[in-house]
């Protein structure tokens, strides 16, 4: 993975990024000030960690990245133990900032406490559970407000998950979203909150809104959010009847023993993968014995080199039955690792000269490769023919290209490499 991260910071996908950007301008994907500007290489550096709590069978991994954007704006937090809960009590979540990260850090740090707050120590399920919730969301919006610099733009999506022995309640606002796989599919995703969504195009008219492009006033392309307080100041409305609103969208689902894990995830993830795509990739590599951590900087990796633009920040909590290792899914996942190792090295000794990197994964993909990991296919093994390509090239002491003469000069490994993942 530390190999992977190193490689692609090396590359230039610059036909791929201008490609998209133009295409994300057009479709007016942008903050309410305007266009978000993109670097010349991704930000590919994770920090993935993880935690369990053992005697009730959770566990859980997490990793940002900052990808092509120029700020990282996601933030995210984790906690196994509930101040005056009994165990079997734990809060996550995920958070998507815009137009700075001020907001996504604040509810990070400052969210888990109003909803200790609004809990108590003997909560009542589900409704009371439910309702405190919702009151956390509002108190903590209340409290960014107080600390807000006045007329400063900026806020965040937020979408969290409240476990308890019984119930796994999911908040969101926004459009950072949720997905749970049971018994081995998608048995329930959180909705985003858009401005064309019924009851929030109601609500924004009422308010003295507008919609334009899909989005609130033109702008926005979120309809409830932390923050936004330029667009909460409609008079005589309580807060959560505004045009944006902090109320969150609050779901109670009663725990089974299917229940296998809880993807939470910023929208850079959803942009690049289905949800069903996503739980046949989380459960193959569970089966593969992969730590929850490990897993998502995978995921990250993987929806990167399918074209996420984004920031991206996932959670991965797995319950008691989750997949487990299985020998004959690791059997058949070393044998594709080697089949591709051998594969890359027939077409880079083949070639009269070497071929580049992104002419390897072109070719590959065109081949009809068995046991590719379901829902990420080759993507998800672009680590493995990079660092197969690049033991390769070192072993040959570098490439060699035509120069403008039409000489051939040697070059860095990857120095004008364009790996283009759109084979």
């Amino acid at each position: 993975m530390a190999a992977f991260a190193r490689l692609l910071e090396c590359l230039l996908w610059s036909a791929r990024k201008e490609q998209e950007a133009e295409e994300e301008e057009e479709e007016g994907r942008r903050t309410h000030d305007g266009p978000r500007s993109l670097l010349d290489a991704p930000r590919c550096f994770q920090r993935p960690h993880g935690g369990a709590a053992a005697s009730w069978g959770l566990r859980f991994g997490a990793s940002a990245v900052q990808g092509w954007r120029a700020h990282m704006e996601d933030a995210h937090c984790a906690w196994l133990a509930l101040p005056g809960l009994p165990p079997g009590w734990a809060f996550f979540a995920v958070l998507d900032g815009h137009g700075g990260a001020r907001a996504a850090l604040f509810g990070a740090r400052h969210l888990p406490g109003h909803v200790f707050e609004a809990l108590g120590t003997a909560p009542d399920e589900p409704e009371g559970v439910r309702g405190a919730l919702r009151r956390a969301f509002l108190n903590a919006d209340a409290r960014l407000r107080a600390l807000w610099p006045r007329g400063e733009p900026g806020g965040s999506t937020a979408v969290a998950l409240l476990v308890s022995p019984r119930f796994l309640y999911l908040a969101h606002c926004g459009d950072s979203r949720a997905m749970l796989s049971r018994a081995g599919a998608v048995a329930f995703s959180t909705e985003d909150h858009r401005p064309l969504r019924p009851r929030e195009r109601e609500r924004i008219h009422n308010a003295g809104g507008t919609i334009r492009r899909r989005r609130l006033e033109g702008s926005l392309a979120v309809s409830r959010a932390l923050g936004d307080f330029a667009y909460k100041e409609a008079p005589g409305r309580p807060p959560e009847l505004q045009l944006v609103s902090a109320e969150p969208e609050v779901t109670a689902l009663a725990r089974q023993a299917e229940d296998e894990f809880m993807l939470l995830a910023s929208d850079g993830v959803w942009d690049a993968m289905s949800g069903a795509a996503l739980a046949r990739l989380v459960a193959s590599r569970l089966c593969l014995g992969l730590a929850p951590e490990l897993l998502c900087a995978q995921l990250l990796d993987t929806c990167l080199c399918k074209g996420s633009l984004d920031n991206m920040t996932c959670v991965l909590v797995c319950f008691p039955g989750a997949p487990r290792p299985c020998e004959e899914a690791i059997r058949k996942e070393l044998a594709l690792d080697a089949a591709l190792g051998r594969r890359v090295s027939e077409l880079y000794s083949s070639a009269q000269e070497p071929p580049s990197l992104n002419t390897v994964f072109r070719t590959l993909a065109s081949e009809d490769i068995p046991d590719l990991p379901p829902g990420g296919g080759l993507y998800c093994k672009v680590a493995v023919i990079a660092e197969a390509y690049s033991r390769l090239c070192q072993a040959s002491g570098g490439r060699w290209q035509k120069g403008p003469n039409g000489a051939r000069k040697p070059t860095g490994t990857h120095s004008n490499s364009s790996l283009d993942l759109e084979a």
